[in-house]
């Protein structure tokens, strides 16, 4: 899959579309004016910067509360601002215009790859992740991992309905931001790893 992204950023830097948006750009213009498109212009307002950013704070410190440790509250906030950071440079580089503007769904600047793809899966990941460490039943675990997953995967989606993202955006930000937080959930783990030898 990195691979594949590749070839779409050497054709996106030479100004070029990828063959996947060639081929996907004219379903987009059949969601205006539909209950599709109205559903995901809601949806899409829960990964942007608005509400991002109070819920990162509260969730940050209700870990720390559930938890009763510093570690996976610090680990959650610093862990969603260094992958905004990481969107940020990469959007920066890759410097790739929107399809269109949109400043009320935070849809300004560059495209390339979707911090709302990104950064969700790692918010909503690490709250998954750190809640089914508390839960006992195994099928409330799945129930959680599936019900976040879905909300990972439409927030996601959203852009490319509402036209705000290219799909090769949305897939790129999937990509890296399940890196991100497959990172984040192997530093947490090797932190408790070396606090756990550290007592005995």
């Amino acid at each position: 899959m990195l691979a594949i992204i590749g070839v779409w950023i050497v054709r996106i830097v030479r100004g070029e579309l990828p063959f996947v948006d060639q081929w996907t750009r004219a379903l987009v213009d059949t969601f205006p004016d539909t209950f599709i498109y109205t559903f995901f212009r809601g949806i899409t307002n829960l990964g942007s910067e608005p509400f991002m950013y109070p819920l990162t704070v509260i969730i940050a410190a209700l870990l720390i509360i559930l938890y009763r440790d510093w570690l996976p509250g610090v680990l959650f906030g610093l862990g969603i601002y260094a992958t905004h950071l990481l969107n940020k440079l990469m959007k920066y580089l890759v410097a790739r215009e929107r399809p269109t503007i949109m400043v009320e769904a935070n849809a300004i600047g560059e495209s390339f790859p979707s911090g709302h793809a990104m950064i969700p899966i790692v918010c909503y990941g690490l709250i998954a992740y750190f809640l089914a460490k508390k839960i006992k039943s195994s099928t409330v675990v799945l129930f959680v991992q599936i019900f976040f997953a879905l909300l990972v995967f439409s927030i996601g989606i959203s852009r490319y309905v509402i036209n705000v993202h290219y799909l090769t955006d949305i897939v790129a930000g999937f990509v890296f931001g399940y890196l991100c937080l497959l990172g984040l959930i192997y530093l947490y783990e090797l932190i408790q790893r070396i606090r756990t030898r550290s007592q005995d």
